[in-house]
């Protein structure tokens, strides 16, 4: 028990704190989306050869091909939505965003795997859906206000709209993604087995060469961050402070991976379910007070109904009311 209290802690430390270094970042930097990803990428396979690869010593269980689409999804997944900050999108609307994949899988489940959902699970759904419908209408309406404030006349706010379009369309085509890589991931894991560590470390490592499309934009962006402020750490010794955020991101990103994945092998699926949800609420909640990012009133209820229905997709309630109506002597560990 002491092992689950833990690793959930270091969820919401890790998760919730990678966030506020990502946010640290984009803020001056919204395009900085690809050197974030490639250095995210970068540090959890150095890690994976040292600890899990073993520079060579572990024999792979799944075939190196079938990790080829699995990793071009995943990388796709992972670029496409850093870099649809660029494009005018919050940070609570993109949160909102990949907090709703659980829409994107359900009909791809249906469409591929010809799978029938309870009427739990499709009310879910809808709710689902309803939010990430409102929130986005709230921030179009949020930022035509902006601009109004401003006094921009409407032709010239047609190219930020425009680029918001084009961030939105971005973070829809990544959930479809994202949903087609968990359906693949289920077709390996039932013909090769579970393998977690070595899926987490062949999805960092072979993206890699992939980066170098990115190549230039990664370069410019470095140049950048060296040119930020001076950190100072002790007497003349000190560092850009843009690379400082972006080591602090990168390290709370793979501890938030790891420890997801440690609890996977100590909880039951729902239960990760629930610890993820509700940390991505905490992160959203932090996101909106401490950076004061604009949400309305139907952000609010947008964001309430993702929530309700990814709680009653994975039919949290019940697991709960069964864990209580135990006997007592079941809940000692």
């Amino acid at each position: 028990m002491n092992r689950v209290i833990q690793t959930i802690a270091l969820i919401f430390l890790g998760c919730c704190s990678n966030v506020i270094f990502l946010e640290f970042i984009v803020r001056p930097y919204p395009g900085s989306g690809n050197i974030i990803t490639f250095a995210q990428f970068l540090f959890i396979a150095i890690e994976g050869c040292i600890n899990y690869y073993q520079w060579g010593g572990v024999q792979r269980h799944v075939p190196l091909k079938n990790y080829g689409i699995l990793v071009l999804m995943f990388f796709l997944v992972s670029v496409i939505n850093n870099y649809a900050l660029n494009f005018n999108i919050p940070m609570p609307l993109h949160m909102i965003f990949r907090s709703g994949s659980l829409i994107a899988n359900l009909i791809l489940g249906m469409i591929i795997l010809k799978k029938r959902y309870k009427f739990r699970e499709i009310l879910s759904v809808v709710l689902i859906t309803f939010g990430i419908i409102l929130a986005t209408y709230a921030s179009s309406q949020s930022l035509n206000k902006q601009k109004s404030a401003n006094n921009i006349k409407i032709d010239q706010t047609e190219p930020d709209v425009f680029r918001w379009t084009i961030g939105i369309c971005m973070l829809v085509f990544a959930l479809l993604v994202s949903a087609l890589m968990g359906i693949y991931q289920e077709t390996i894991y039932a013909k090769y087995g579970k393998h977690p560590q070595e899926a987490l470390f062949y999805s960092h490592l072979l993206p890699l060469p992939l980066f170098a499309l990115v190549g230039k934009d990664i370069y410019q962006h470095a140049q950048l961050f060296n040119q930020s402020t001076w950190l100072p750490i002790f007497s003349n010794v000190g560092v850009p402070i843009m690379w400082a955020y972006l080591f602090c991101n990168v390290l709370t990103q793979y501890f938030c991976i790891r420890s997801v994945f440690i609890l996977t092998t100590e909880c039951p699926s729902l239960i990760v379910t629930l610890v993820i949800t509700l940390r991505k609420f905490v992160s959203l909640l932090f996101s909106i007070i401490y950076f004061q990012n604009e949400f309305t009133f139907n952000h609010w209820i947008g964001t309430a109904s993702v929530f309700l229905g990814t709680f009653l997709f994975s039919n949290i309630h019940n697991e709960i009311i069964r864990f209580f109506r135990r006997p007592i002597n079941d809940h000692v560990d």
